[in-house]
């Protein structure tokens, strides 16, 4: 008989199959040469700062690789707490802040630190792909509140302050949301604020696209909860940074505490070369989340004229971030089938909507961060495939 695994590693599978085989099979076909546009990963068509390359390479030099605090160094906390200061207005200190292996490694360490089995957490769905298993490694349960396609992918707040029950331990949000690139408003943000600080929920809002907002700045729930409140974020989208694993939550002394201690067992410290580049990051973010912001724009804005008036692969404007959903409800495929067909017919990759929840089961994700030659012609593609499509 063959050792047991733990409990765990079905609360981490995948609902059903591999969300992300076609995107690493465009990924390979890419590699050995062949004629593929892939749009199905956010990973901006950018250069990371000369600067922050620069620093990461004295660093080296310097013989930066040794042991580091597992929470970060000072100094770079201490940067992530001003920038978090000015775009939130929410007064912090180097000591609400722990550094990790990236957004993901936040969301996932809060899950830890702040449920566990027997809870219930919230999120709105659509979601971020990654958020199921996270908050099922904690052995919580997840509850799903809709974000429908009916309200523009914005929260239904009724059902939300419905699905609060005495297990409910917290609420998963982004925003902007990954993948329909809403927005929150003023109003949705307080009234989250007052349901959470009504019912004692803690509410984790990552908003790793808030630097491709207007002006950068989004409604802040950790201004208005700073005690219930985690921002987890990361230098990844603003900075084109996503290899470099640099990532941090903003949230309570206490929380941070705790994370640390679970950060000593899980990283112990990511490397010094590694936080010195980042902190060169963190000041000049100003110039990096203007140029992205640019970027984003210009190819969002280009995609989405591109394919205007395809009913089979109609394009939903999205108010930040780096995606862009497509309503295939017209083609008649599903968003599993259209997404195959259109890699067999045309190589371009996509993502099935169904991946981020229920209320994109009828809709595609793509990524219009990549370059704008490629991304017409995508589009091209795209408007081409939905042209031999019987609906």
């Amino acid at each position: 008989m063959s050792p047991r695994f733990s409990p765990l590693v079905d609360r981490i599978a995948h609902d059903g199959s591999d969300p992300w085989a076609l995107h690493w099979r465009a990924r390979a076909a890419q590699a050995a040469g062949e004629d593929v546009i892939v749009l199905s990963v956010g990973d901006p068509d950018l250069d990371t700062p000369a600067p922050v390359v620069d620093m990461a390479i004295e660093r080296l030099r310097a013989h930066d690789t040794h042991y580091t605090e597992s929470g970060g160094r000072l100094p770079l906390r201490e940067a992530i707490a001003a920038a978090h200061i000015e775009r939130t207005g929410q007064q912090v200190t180097a000591d609400n802040v722990i550094f990790l292996n990236g957004a993901q490694n936040g969301l996932f360490v809060s899950a830890q630190v702040i449920s566990t089995v027997g809870d219930e957490v919230i999120t709105f769905d659509p979601m971020y792909a990654t958020y199921p298993a996270t908050l099922r490694a904690s052995g919580a349960t997840m509850v799903r509140v809709p974000a429908p396609a009916s309200r523009n992918f914005h929260p239904d707040l009724d059902a939300f302050e419905a699905a609060i029950t005495p297990r409910t331990r917290a609420v998963f949000l982004a925003t902007p949301s990954n993948p329909s690139g809403v927005v929150l408003t003023d109003a949705e943000v307080d009234r989250i604020a007052s349901l959470a600080e009504r019912h004692s929920l803690w509410v984790v809002s990552d908003e790793v696209y808030s630097g491709t907002a207007v002006d950068g700045r989004i409604p802040s729930l950790g201004a208005r909860l700073p005690g219930q409140v985690l921002t987890v974020s990361s230098l990844s989208k603003t900075h084109a940074m996503t290899g470099w694993r640099c990532g941090w939550v903003v949230g309570p002394k206490a929380f941070v505490e705790h994370a640390d201690l679970l950060a000593q067992c899980m990283i112990y410290g990511l490397p010094g070369f590694i936080q010195e580049a980042a902190l060169v990051a963190v000041g000049m973010r100003h110039a990096a989340e203007l140029e992205v912001r640019a970027f984003c724009r210009l190819r969002r804005d280009a995609f989405y004229r591109a394919l205007e008036g395809v009913a089979a692969a109609r394009p939903l404007l999205p108010d930040a971030g780096m995606f862009m959903l497509l309503d295939i409800r017209a083609s008649g495929l599903s968003a599993a089938g259209f997404v195959a067909a259109l890699y067999e017919a045309e190589r371009v990759s996509a993502l099935d909507g169904a991946v981020f929840g229920r209320e994109t089961e009828d809709f595609v994700r793509v990524c219009f961060a990549t370059d704008e030659a490629s991304l017409l012609e995508a589009a091209r593609r795209i408007r081409r495939f939905a042209g031999t499509l019987p609906g």
